[in-house]
């Protein structure tokens, strides 16, 4: 497969995207990785409380080069600053947050997808990467509202958006929308429903580098 033909999205316009659905006043936890880059494209009018695992609510963003706090990072090791009110707190709080329904949304990377809502995101069959839970378990179970952020293919070419996944899961029918380079899909009882392709692209060359059936 190549994706020579297709128009994708580049990582921060990917993440601009994503941030036009997170509703003004949402409490957002943010996965390691692309969906890190949400938080700089909060559109304007909007307040968005962005919740780190490692016990940071309220999290600010990247601060300009030569002026890092290296006490303060967030579950990515990424250097962040603190919105104004921000709280500070332990793992056993944070992770309270997440499984207790306290998070409205939580964006995630994805190795794979299933056309159920299927997550694998915390491990391949690849022993050069070792498996990372982290905390994407407890966000699936308690996070009401699942969006996934990722490529629309591997860098082989091969499809991500799968009939079922292939990867250990990290939650059973969990993913409410997925966000790609090439399009937005909602999850729904049928399948992928397509929202938007991304610009350039036509759905025949998309459904060619998707493994399930992508509906109208």
């Amino acid at each position: 497969m190549t994706v020579m033909n297709l128009n994708p999205l580049t990582d921060a316009s990917l993440a601009a995207r994503v941030a036009q659905d997170i509703p003004d006043g949402s409490y957002v936890n943010l996965g390691i990785g692309k969906p890190t880059h949400v938080s700089a494209y909060v559109p304007e009018g909007r307040e968005v409380i962005y919740h780190s695992e490692n016990g940071i609510l309220g999290v600010g963003p990247n601060p300009p080069a030569g002026h890092e706090d290296f006490e303060l990072i967030d579950a990515s090791k990424r250097y962040v600053t603190a919105a104004p009110g921000a709280a500070y707190f332990e793992h056993s709080d944070s992770f309270a947050m997440m499984r207790g329904g306290h998070i409205n949304i939580a964006v995630l990377g994805a190795y794979q997808v299933a056309e159920n809502g299927d997550l694998a995101n915390w491990a391949t069959l690849d022993e050069k990467f070792p498996p990372a839970v982290g905390g994407a378990m407890d966000l699936v179970a308690g996070v009401p509202l699942i969006f996934v952020m990722m490529r629309h293919v591997n860098r082989d070419g091969t499809p991500k958006l799968l009939k079922r996944c292939t990867y250990p899961l990290t939650g059973l029918g969990v993913v409410n929308r997925v966000y790609t380079d090439l399009a937005v899909l909602d999850v729904t009882p049928d399948g992928f429903r397509l929202v938007e392709l991304a610009p350039g692209n036509r759905l025949e060359d998309v459904q060619a580098m998707t493994e399930a059936r992508i509906l109208t």
